[in-house]
């Protein structure tokens, strides 16, 4: 299998043979190209075979309502005792419609819900608990804004309380394979999905990931499950993907991932990063606790926008959003 990166740039001196890159604010002009174990060579653009060149070009169709031609903000809503930055702090409805409303008015697209903590060691929640954590939340808060919401779950009866109570996006971080079933309700509702790469589930995730390859494994694992949702209904043009930073990941296998990640536009779907407060960038930049490590995780949010990242899931809406729009008005982004 060949394997395809475009070299993402975002203004500055664009050629005349640059292409944009799916759709958006970022144009390339040469394209990284290799094999399993072989070297990597550059080619331009202009000589990709068509297939490659439509996954890397064609504009994404908009996801929950949300346009991607430019970088959207997805604000993070953990209604758990136990989430590694924000367990406990909103598990009471009042709170968590409040917090919702604040990042709503910090400029959050999209508020993504989880009620149960897939932090590493995390235990698995029982399904009627999830559901009585995340549906009443969701409901209050679509009865009060039109916002998108996620719905962050491994479980189809899970999703499908959420949908009932508004929820317009599934976001799997097992990509359908915890609970089969979960597919099936994301495809009778018609629903876009995202599906994360994740090396074993949060009870032993970081016991000893390894890969042959961690780039090009993540890419075929989420090419194997794109196929997988595509089966059960879910057109490709729904389907958001999300290397999982941190999810069976070293602080290396982390870095190698974010480095090459602009390889997922070769899958022609949407990328979502969720690098928020993890524990690599307190390891390279300092901040012991997930507060402490709001800097960094802005820094890495605009490596992915650089790259063309079209959702960032964030703890930190008004830094990210205050950055993003700096960086892009600098570089001349039609969007500002």
């Amino acid at each position: 299998m060949i394997y395809y990166r475009a070299i993402a740039h975002c203004g500055g001196d664009r050629p005349g043979d640059a292409l944009d890159l799916a759709g958006g604010w970022c144009w390339f002009h040469e394209v990284a190209v290799w094999a399993r174990g072989g070297p990597v060579t550059r080619i331009a653009a202009a000589d990709l075979p068509d297939d490659v060149r439509r996954r890397l070009t064609d504009p994404r169709p908009a996801i929950a309502g949300l346009g991607m031609d430019a970088p959207r903000v997805m604000g993070i809503l953990n209604v758990t005792p136990d989430s590694f930055s924000d367990g406990g702090l909103f598990e009471a409805p009042d709170d968590a419609v409040a917090h919702a409303r604040a990042m709503i008015a910090a400029g959050a697209d999209i508020i993504d819900i989880g009620g149960e903590s897939t932090r590493p060691g995390a235990a698995d929640v029982a399904m009627p608990d999830e559901i009585a954590r995340t549906a009443p939340i969701i409901a209050a808060i679509r009865a009060q804004s039109d916002v998108p919401i996620s719905i962050d779950t491994r479980k189809g009866a899970v999703a499908q309380a959420a949908i009932t109570a508004g929820a317009g996006l599934i976001n799997d971080v097992a990509a359908f394979g915890f609970d089969p079933a979960l597919a099936g309700v994301t495809a009778a509702a018609g629903l876009p999905v995202c599906l994360m790469h994740a090396q074993g589930d949060p009870a032993t995730m970081q016991a000893d990931p390894r890969y042959d390859d961690v780039l090009l494994d993540v890419y075929d694992f989420l090419e194997t499950r794109i196929a997988v949702a595509e089966a059960a209904g879910i057109a490709r043009h729904q389907i958001v993907v999300d290397p999982g930073i941190g999810f069976g990941k070293t602080l290396a296998h982390n870095l190698t991932l974010l480095r090459g990640i602009a390889l997922f536009h070769s899958l022609g779907c949407p990328i979502l990063l969720g690098a928020s407060r993890k524990r690599f960038i307190g390891t390279i930049g300092g901040g012991e606790t997930a507060a402490d490590r709001v800097a960094g995780s802005v820094a890495v949010a605009l490596h992915g926008v650089r790259q063309g990242v079209q959702i960032l899931r964030v703890h930190d809406i008004f830094a990210t959003r205050q950055a993003m729009d700096l960086e892009q008005a600098i570089n001349g982004a039609a969007q500002i």
